[in-house]
């Protein structure tokens, strides 16, 4: 699901203890934004100085505008996101200066600790976080790549300065892994560009070192766990992901998005019988009135057991998925929207009905033109999908 967008989210978790913070990431990691922004709030009003939770209120922020906007998940099976294809997003402006206003904050509290300790361990970190937080923002909602990767860069270097000051904290090295991670997964051209002004990146350490925090971490175990999930199903490791998602849903149960993820590990698994499995299992929860199922549209539930019969070619029933939610678009998150126009169109077109196919195109180009899907849609039109030989 995008679990956490895998593009540059160096969103982390930084300090707990507190049963307001601690009650805010369950809230968090259970996608209930609006709970954990309250947590925060609530936390910030007893303890303005602390930077650590302006970072926890920026941190929700950017998280429930990319769920408002479906950034949270990824496409089921094919597996093939890439790190710069997503729409950028567009919160209110209050939202936004909502957020640079507790980015602000916090980097002049921050500041304020390194100017009586250079070496304040605790400060360095909450400062790596608070540019790794401002470095999501200018990739997601500016799109404006140098800048995103400058601020991710300032957060790499500081969180290597404390492993430099102590080589036992392992939670530092998560934004280290996750910085190689993402800018070793960069197309040549923007690599290129980076190493000219001195961003680099290695894929391989990357994830060598998101898999040491998520076994040896301690505040930062669960954020690498699921971005190693994220890293997993990038990199076509879906053995590998499936027990992360799943001890996730076991900590995590109100967060439907991970039963929807487990379904797409067990489709790129070639287990079309569990992949459904797990869908069947959101409708089951929905239907019952179980906490945080009740906000699950079935518009979406029927997309993503849709994108399975796709993927595995059961394509009637996949067509009668997707016309259930192009039905209901409004139901939905613009990205499903599109994606679910597009595959109605795709379906014609495997099932030579390339007529019906380019009204399908036309209608995911209207629903949201500037989305990816809507782009691959146009080439559609002129030259009707088929599907890649693997």
């Amino acid at each position: 699901m995008k679990v956490l967008a895998a593009a540059v989210c160096f969103a982390i978790r930084l300090l707990a203890g507190s049963p307001l913070v601690d009650d805010g990431y369950q809230h968090f990691y259970n996608l209930e934004y609006d709970e954990a922004l309250a947590d925060f709030d609530q936390a910030i009003a007893q303890d303005p100085s602390n930077p650590d939770l302006h970072n926890h209120a920026a941190e929700t922020i950017v998280f429930r505008e990319m769920y408002r906007d479906g950034a949270l998940e990824s496409e089921l099976v094919t597996g093939n996101n890439s790190l710069l294809r997503r729409a950028k997003l567009n919160p209110a402006p209050q939202t936004q200066q909502r957020f640079l206003d507790e980015i602000q904050k916090a980097l002049a509290l921050e500041q304020a600790q390194l100017r009586r300790n250079p070496n304040d361990t605790g400060a360095l970190y909450a400062m790596g976080i608070t540019y790794g937080l401002r470095a999501n923002w200018f990739f997601l909602v500016k799109k404006a790549w140098l800048d995103s990767l400058h601020d991710a860069t300032n957060a790499r270097k500081l969180h290597n300065r404390i492993s430099e000051l102590d080589p036992s904290n392992v939670d530092a090295r998560l934004v280290q892994g996750l910085h190689d991670y993402v800018i070793g997964s960069l197309p040549v051209a923007y690599r290129m560009a980076g190493f000219l002004i001195g961003f680099h990146g290695d894929k391989e350490r990357g994830i060598r070192i998101v898999e040491d925090v998520a076994a040896h971490g301690s505040l930062n175990r669960i954020d690498a766990q699921i971005f190693l999930a994220v890293i997993y199903r990038r990199e076509r490791q879906p053995a590998k992901a499936l027990p992360v998602v799943e001890d996730l849903i076991r900590r995590f149960p109100r967060n439907y998005l991970l039963r929807f993820e487990q379904a797409g590990m067990y489709a790129a698994l070639g287990d079309g019988k569990k992949a459904i499995g797990s869908i069947e299992e959101v409708a089951r929860l929905k239907t019952e009135g179980s906490p945080g199922y009740s906000r699950v549209p079935w518009e979406m539930i029927y997309y993503h057991l849709g994108t399975i019969q796709f993927w595995s070619n059961h394509l009637d029933q996949a067509l009668a998925n997707m016309q259930k939610v192009t039905a209901h678009a409004d139901e939905v998150d613009l990205n499903t929207g599109v994606l679910a126009w597009m595959r109605v169109g795709q379906i014609y077109d495997l099932t030579q009905r390339h007529d019906l196919a380019i009204e399908a195109y036309k209608k995911a180009i209207a629903y949201a033109p500037e989305a990816e899907a809507a782009r691959e849609s146009r080439r559609y039109i002129s030259s009707p999908y088929r599907r890649e030989k693997s």
